[in-house]
């Protein structure tokens, strides 16, 4: 091989690294910025308090599409008080952590998210699994239809034979063998389908179920503990996480969100 194509290979080799080493993936960071801070468990976690009411908060991890806290809300009041994960809410903040607004601040409606409701994403999700049975049985009720249509085909085609050019008859075999295959591969992917949606409907039940915070009534010196999960919005710099212990009073705490590279291992 001459030089000058040892060169250029070399040079296509160096541009594909760099573009491998450019599209490194990003981590999502989650850090908070206000409150009473401190590394707990590896964690940075916040403390906020209004009222005798206290939430502490730290991030846990980005699930799906929600941005799963780790909360715990202790009553220090003498009086019991109610707590619902669907409370929470977040103001979606920017770099400066001024108020995003919905449309580009062409309304003066700012840019806010509500918690996941544990209770009624559970049932939700069980009403998605009894759907998703009644699709693959739907399914393969049609599979059955259908190959039952093209053996009744294929028998009237095979018994005509002698009166069928070789030709004709060869291309009608072709023809049945891939309407075989394709009836094979659709049974193939409903059930893969089937198989994928009831996975992840299994984790979700479980997560609504197991993991998240339950709607609770905290009696005067009890606390409760869970995850609280928000909806995931990119458009927000910082969020102004919200949780109202009266009619008139929150405990808010604010978070930084931002993407970062993954660091290369040496």
């Amino acid at each position: 091989m001459k030089t000058s194509g040892i060169l250029r290979i070399g040079w296509l080799c160096l541009v594909v690294l760099t573009g491998l080493s450019s599209c490194a993936p990003k981590i999502y960071q989650l850090n908070p910025v206000s409150g009473d801070m401190a590394r707990i468990e590896g964690r940075p976690t916040t403390k906020a308090e209004k009222d005798g009411i206290t939430v502490v908060a730290s991030f846990e991890r980005l699930d799906l599409q929600y941005v799963a806290l780790d909360i715990e809300v202790k009553n220090k009041t003498e009086h019991p008080f109610e707590v619902n994960p669907a409370r929470f809410e977040y103001t979606a903040l920017d770099e400066e952590q001024r108020t995003v607004f919905l449309n580009n601040q062409a309304s003066q409606k700012p840019l806010m998210f509500s918690a996941a409701d544990p209770i009624r994403e559970a049932d939700e999700t069980e009403y998605k699994q009894d759907r998703e049975v009644k699709r693959l049985k739907t399914a393969k009720v049609i599979n059955t239809v259908l190959l039952a249509a093209a053996i009744v085909g294929d028998v009237a085609s095979t018994s005509s034979r002698n009166n069928q050019r070789p030709e004709r008859w060869v291309q009608n075999r072709m023809t049945y063998n891939n309407i075989y295959t394709a009836i094979q591969a659709k049974r193939m992917i409903d059930h893969g389908l089937f198989a994928d949606r009831m996975q992840r409907y299994e984790y979700e039940v479980y997560r609504w179920k197991e993991l998240s915070m339950k709607p609770t009534t905290l009696q005067p010196g009890e606390s409760v503990r869970g995850l609280v999960y928000l909806p995931m919005s990119r458009d927000a710099k910082h969020m102004l996480v919200n949780f109202p212990v009266s009619e008139y009073e929150s405990v808010m705490i604010t978070f930084r969100q931002e993407w970062e590279k993954a660091k290369k291992r040496k």
